[in-house]
């Protein structure tokens, strides 16, 4: 079985994934210099050599980091691929930081063109050997025979995931379960073979590797039996706990001195992804500050011109972790327009907004001042958008899961708004979009929310 010798694999896939990224960055690097196109002088070709002597280690800690060396048979291919895409931008974001610092100023388009070529090879290196691997699984090799013990929602949902990905090379050959309304049928195309006291014959009579326990709730006490069953076995135990009922972020397990720890509502910026988004962050928003400054600037004196000073808006919201901060917008109603209305929901057709106002809430471009949220750090280009502490008062105990919205930076645009869910639109819609970004958030998914706000999410009938 090829599975005797998946740490040899692993150690392989490390290699080959070194070996592209060295051939990435000598193929730019002759690409650049030896394509024809002209030079200036002064290009010290020793330079990159070094260079790659650091980029090598930055590049295995950045894709080891992202788990890209674990055995995951179930991992679906566009989470590897996001993975990938994002270690090898943490090793762009490092080349481009040490280049600054050392003041060697290495080509640009030699640095792009690496980042491009060993995301590509990498990618598709690993396509390969999925291929490769389904191909074998195909014929019989490589494949793990499970028995589930259970029958409930999360069995089945078990099921499917499983069936879901056939690359993974996993094969249910039956399910365990006191409930009679089963016995005799399939679940899921699979055969119901007798109550969980069969485990041990079952075992006997058929080809099993693991055995994974995918108990309801209500079956939860009879685990120590079903383990104690197993004790006597060599077969591989997963246990799946029902959490089916508990609103979770991103799950995780860790190990607190021997005892398995499962993180329920963890957020997913933490480490190498909290530093990738960061320089993201930065580096963009201070591109578009830049870029956008002549028209800045124009919209300042427009305000200026039409109702006066202030010209910006300084109001006070929630943002990760719960901390507040003020959120900078261009002045878009009267001044002093709340002191008699006090805090309240935007409406359209809102009085106390200007005319100038009313097509700045219409494009957008009264939000443009959150540039600076973002590079202070308060926001981030992509994420919930944040909401006043006087409303998050009422939403919090009106709308379940509304404060995990929290575990993330707040944004100046999020999957809810490319989605229309914004402005006085369901409040319930909104917040399980903000939840499915924190739990699929990847940076290939922020650079997608960014290109369709462009149409979908700045421009919107609900924006007023």
């Amino acid at each position: 079985m090829l599975h005797r010798y998946s740490e040899v694999f692993r150690s392989l896939l490390m290699l080959s994934d070194l070996g592209l990224v060295a051939a990435s960055w000598g193929a730019a690097y002759l690409l650049r210099f030896y394509a024809g196109v002209p030079v200036l002088e002064g290009w010290n070709p020793d330079e990159y050599k070094l260079a790659l002597l650091g980029i090598l280690p930055v590049a295995f800690f950045a894709l080891r980091s992202r788990g890209l060396y674990e055995p995951r048979r179930t991992g679906s291919l566009i989470r590897e691929i996001g993975s990938v895409v994002g270690a090898m931008t943490v090793t762009l974001i490092v080349i481009l930081a040490a280049d600054a610092i050392s003041r060697t100023f290495l080509s640009r388009t030699v640095i792009v063109t690496f980042w491009a070529l060993s995301s590509a090879s990498i990618i598709g290196a690993r396509m390969i050997g999925r291929a490769v691997l389904r191909r074998l699984r195909r014929k019989g090799y490589n494949l793990r025979y499970v028995v589930l013990v259970g029958a409930g929602r999360l069995a089945q949902e078990t099921i499917e995931s499983i069936h879901g990905h056939p690359e993974a090379g996993l094969r249910v050959v039956g399910v365990l379960s006191d409930d009679p309304a089963v016995q005799g049928r399939t679940l899921q195309g699979v055969s119901v073979l007798g109550p969980y006291a069969r485990i041990k014959s079952v075992l006997a009579e058929r080809t099993v590797d693991q055995v994974v326990i995918a108990l309801p709730r209500e079956d939860s006490d009879l685990l120590e039996k079903v383990l104690a069953d197993l004790d006597d076995e060599i077969v591989t135990v997963r246990l799946i706990p029902d959490l089916l009922h508990v609103m979770t972020l991103r799950s995780s397990v860790e190990d607190l001195d021997g005892l398995p720890v499962i993180n329920l509502r963890e957020g997913p910026m933490v480490g190498w992804a909290a530093l990738q988004k960061r320089a993201f962050d930065i580096g963009m928003s201070s591109l578009l500050l830049l870029a956008a400054s002549p028209g800045l600037l124009a919209i300042g004196l427009a305000v200026w011109a039409t109702s006066g000073w202030p010209v910006f808006y300084r109001q006070e919201r929630m943002g990760l972790d719960g901390r507040l901060f003020h959120m900078i917008k261009f002045r878009s109603m009267g001044r002093d327009s709340e002191a008699s209305t006090g805090a309240v929901w935007a409406s359209a057709h809102d009085p106390r907004v200007t005319p100038l106002g009313a097509f700045l809430r219409k494009t957008s471009l009264d939000e443009l001042p959150q540039l600076w949220n973002v590079l202070r750090g308060d926001m981030s280009l992509v994420g919930p958008r944040p909401e006043r502490p006087v409303f998050i008062e009422q939403f919090r105990s009106e709308i379940p899961g509304y404060m995990l919205r929290h575990k993330v930076k707040a944004g100046m645009t999020g999957w809810a708004q490319i989605h229309g869910w914004r402005g006085n639109t369901s409040l319930h819609e909104r917040v399980e979009h903000d939840i499915y970004y924190i739990q699929n958030w990847s940076l290939a998914l922020d650079l997608r929310i960014l290109f369709m706000s462009v149409w979908k999410g700045f421009v919107n009938p609900n924006a007023y």
